[in-house]
């Protein structure tokens, strides 16, 4: 008997897709809730969902309506969905001295969004051996404050906990009800969550690029200038957007709510430009909040807008469509500005493949925005400001809410769970699973039609 083979367009959407409907029936066990009652069904896929599309919306309490084996089995799926369900399973079948042939070594490739195939099981145990220090060192800088303010037990728990969420950009806790705001004033907890946040949206690449490039300019002392100069075209696109985005972001936060008594109005100065800042960090698809998001202005929810849909860094935990591609688009857009044949990046040339790429991953994550936004204002009534902002905090697996998503009906929940489930998927995924054919046409050559645009 034959045995049946499927294309990893659609293996890696199925394998999250399993994960949820597998983490949703244990969560819908009466262990897993405080109470010792069954979880509806509708409740528990959202909560699965959330937590593997490593999102961070809740349609209840994570604190309070999940038991301590609830909470563990949420942690479990967002340790998961950060690190992308087909690399767990490979690192699953490395640990098990499991041989990968060259389809488990194509799915990898294709999971984790590289285009290498030497050194790829290396790079994956990096990856994994870098997450669990990472996460550790957060852990262990968390229960500095909560063992004294929550017990031991209690304490490392959530220390752990909100680590592994800061960390995946999942924006989960289980320490209170209202997520970083009774924080706001705590610069431990604010700097750990900021650090862990970025660190996740950097991207695996970039973190192994740095340190090489780090012990390199050690041994051969060189200076700081040399050592930024050797890094990747990737690592610098990477580094120049996280950062122009992050002050960007900052300044246009810390000028739209400045006098806005409901957010950071109150605040000194310096408690002013920290709050800003965690706000344009957490825009990038974490989802922690050290201010109230339904107080925010006008002009800090367009903000909201551009940087949840750009998101974080390619292979790494955030979503969105990702600095390099929305960088790309721009060059390529300043290209044919200045009628320049060829799009250069640090005096490298682009692919044209590249660049289609990452239009296409645009304009389908536009789309879908579009088309989400519409059904959740039509089916639920909600205002264009509420909705755009849930649907763009689902779709880009940020996890911020201005306290819509508790409120939504039963259409408006399924609404949230598609959207988050094709946001972790990927918008390159959403665009590759409605691919027809084997690119035969390709061979085929058209004579030119004349169009007029602009």
């Amino acid at each position: 008997m034959s045995r049946i083979r499927i294309s990893s367009k659609y293996l890696i959407p199925l394998s999250f897709f399993l994960t949820i409907i597998i983490g949703a029936i244990l969560l819908m066990l009466p262990a897993a809730s405080a109470t010792g009652e069954a979880t509806g069904p509708l409740t528990a896929l959202f909560t699965s969902t959330t937590s593997v599309c490593v999102t961070g919306l809740v349609v209840v309490d994570t604190y309070a309506h999940w038991s301590l084996f609830g909470q563990f089995i949420i942690l479990i799926l967002v340790q998961i969905g950060g690190l992308g369900v087909v690399a767990v399973g490979s690192m699953i079948m490395l640990v098990g001295k499991r041989k990968f042939n060259l389809g488990s070594r194509t799915l990898l490739n294709d999971a984790l969004n590289v285009e290498k195939n030497r050194g790829l099981l290396t790079f994956l145990t990096r990856i994994f051996k870098g997450t669990f220090f990472v996460e550790g060192i957060g852990a262990v800088l968390y229960a500095i404050d909560f063992v004294p303010r929550l017990g031991f037990s209690k304490g490392i728990w959530s220390a752990v906990f909100q680590s592994v969420s800061a960390f995946c950009n999942a924006g989960m806790d289980v320490v209170g009800p209202n997520s970083m705001i009774d924080f706001h004033y705590n610069g431990l907890l604010m700097t750990v969550t900021m650090v862990l946040i970025i660190l996740g949206g950097l991207g695996f690449v970039v973190w192994f690029d740095l340190i090489d490039s780090i012990k390199n300019a050690i041994k051969n002392r060189l200076s700081f200038y040399k050592m930024l100069k050797r890094l990747t075209i990737h690592s610098k696109v990477v580094l120049l957007m996280t950062g122009f985005l992050l002050v960007l972001g900052t300044i246009g936060i810390f000028i739209s709510e400045y006098s806005n008594p409901d957010t950071i109005g109150e605040m000194s100065l310096a408690g002013k430009l920290s709050n800003s800042l965690f706000q344009s960090v957490t825009f990038r698809t974490a989802g922690f909040a050290s201010v109230p998001q339904d107080m925010l202005t006008e002009s800090s929810c367009f903000i909201g807008y551009i940087l949840m849909f750009i998101g974080g860094s390619p292979i790494g935990t955030a979503g969105g469509i990702k600095t390099v591609t929305f960088f790309l688009v721009m060059m390529n857009v300043t290209s044919y500005i200045k009628g320049r044949n060829e799009n250069l990046v640090f005096n490298k040339s682009v692919s044209t493949e590249l660049m289609r790429k990452a239009a296409a991953i645009v304009f389908v994550s536009m789309i879908t925005v579009f088309i989400m936004t519409f059904a959740l204002m039509g089916l639920e009534g909600v205002n264009l400001t509420d909705a755009l902002y849930e649907i763009v905090s689902a779709l880009a697996t940020v996890g911020l809410s201005r306290g819509l998503t508790p409120l939504l009906g039963r259409a408006g929940r399924i609404i949230i769970i598609i959207s988050m489930y094709l946001g972790r998927i990927g918008p390159i995924s959403m665009a590759l699973f409605f691919i027809k054919g084997n690119g035969m046409d390709n061979r085929v050559r058209h004579s030119e039609g004349k169009f007029y645009v602009g």
